[in-house]
């Protein structure tokens, strides 16, 4: 854990770096692996999964019997958890549904917007240290909501070769039953070419290491849409003398814990309160089951002690964190000068866990500073929105020489003409 008071530009720029791996290795191996993947479909997979998983899968589809076998030995409790967190999230994401547009913009002019669900989206639920059985939630229940026809879910295999149940009790729950025993760079690449197995999709969802993250970067060049680049998990807090300092530390530990890779920053007013949240860390993370992982995290941890509010703020806005808590006084006045952050968490008793599991909104967000252009997953992600038009008679001879003059200052003539010509059909009927 590192600590910085006041800092300047130079220390600014080394906060907000995220711990990444050799970025033209990462790149190497993705694109090896998705040429195997295009050229030997499903061999390829299997030899990948063999390799990174450990484990050799001869049938990668989950069956009806497995997903029955899974209902059966999930827990009451966490069947009722996971049955409030669907309801809480299907409500949230079902407000934002839009209704179509149809609007005359000038005299016989009609143009309107509709929303078409996509027709297949892949979904990507990481497993490997942690099966992210919420995930599942987060991406169907919103597809669901949105009327996608097809939900492809893969999720990477135990060493026994087995799926979490908690992870199939979830798709069940949200009615996908297309489950794939595929994880990593071989599961979005099969994904974006189909194999004999696994078919081809639209659209891929999910978070992921920084292996995934790039096969999902390298999949948009097939053809294939994302939802966004999310890749190892990061928090930042903010924390003032209203803060309770255990709070904290365990809102922090709780993006530790995720991997190795994921960072964690505090910015506080005074290096007592700085101090008494690292104590409350170093007292808590002995406690954690992941605690090696976590300790690995905290290498990366960044203590920033900035007494100035506008100041707090701009290195925010900079930084542009996945989640974002606001451990102060009056966290509605600050939340207003905040323009990137992927969820924001106001007050002491709202934990970034909420925003994960079970409060409403949707934990697939954007990682590594794209919250400065990129939204989380919302329903606006599983819809297409496609416009159209009408313009009687009377609209065109109204809006024709507009376009016409537009058109001739392109040097688009072919434009010009085609308005030009229905014109004079108009003049010549009248």
């Amino acid at each position: 854990m590192k600590t910085y008071i006041n800092p300047n530009d130079l220390e600014i720029k080394e906060i907000c770096t995220r711990p990444t791996e050799d970025l033209s290795q990462i790149k190497s191996v993705v694109e090896s692996i998705f040429n195997e993947v295009q050229t030997n479909g499903d061999a390829a997979v299997s030899k990948y999964t063999h390799y990174f998983d450990k484990v050799d899968v001869t049938n990668s589809r989950i069956s009806r019997t497995e997903i029955d076998a899974a209902l059966t030995v999930t827990s009451i409790e966490l069947k009722t958890a996971l049955l409030k967190a669907k309801a809480n999230i299907e409500k949230f994401h079902s407000s934002q549904v839009s209704a179509d547009v149809e609007l005359e913009t000038s005299k016989g002019v009609y143009c309107q917007q509709i929303s078409r669900p996509i027709e297949t989206i892949g979904i990507y639920i990481p497993g490997g240290t942690a099966p992210l059985l919420s995930t599942v939630l987060m991406l169907a229940v919103p597809a669901q909501i949105a009327g996608v026809e097809r939900i492809v879910m893969c999720t990477p295999p135990s060493k026994s070769g087995t799926v979490d149940p908690a992870i199939l009790f979830a798709a069940d729950l949200c009615g996908v039953t297309e489950i794939y025993k595929v994880g990593g760079v071989q599961a979005i690449a099969a994904m974006t070419f189909g194999t004999a197995t696994i078919p081809k999709v639209m659209k891929v969802f999910g978070p992921g290491n920084q292996y995934v993250t790039a096969a999902k970067t390298l999949a948009q060049q097939y053809g294939l849409a994302i939802d966004m680049p999310a890749g190892p998990s990061e928090l930042l807090v903010l924390a003032d003398e209203t803060c309770v300092p255990e709070f904290v530390a365990a809102d922090l530990l709780s993006q530790a814990e995720h991997g190795k890779d994921s960072q964690v920053i505090c910015i506080t007013c005074s290096n007592e309160i700085t101090e008494s949240i690292q104590k409350a860390i170093l007292d808590q993370v002995e406690l954690l089951p992941r605690k090696e992982i976590a300790k690995l995290a905290l290498n990366h941890a960044r203590f920033i002690v900035i007494d100035d509010e506008s100041n707090q703020l701009e290195l925010i806005n900079t930084y542009a964190p996945e989640h974002l808590i606001l451990a102060i006084k009056n966290p509605r006045d600050f939340i207003s000068g905040i323009k990137n952050a992927g969820s924001v968490f106001l007050g002491n008793y709202t934990p970034e866990s909420a925003g994960d599991y079970a409060s409403g909104t949707n934990h697939t967000l954007p990682t590594s500073g794209y919250s400065k252009s990129y939204s989380g997953v919302n329903m606006d992600a599983f819809v297409k929105k496609i416009t159209v038009q009408e313009i009687n008679k009377n609209g065109l001879l109204d809006l024709g020489s507009t376009i016409e003059v537009l058109a001739e200052a392109e040097q688009l003539i072919g434009h010009k003409n085609a308005v030009t010509i229905r014109l004079k059909s108009l003049e010549n009927e009248s």
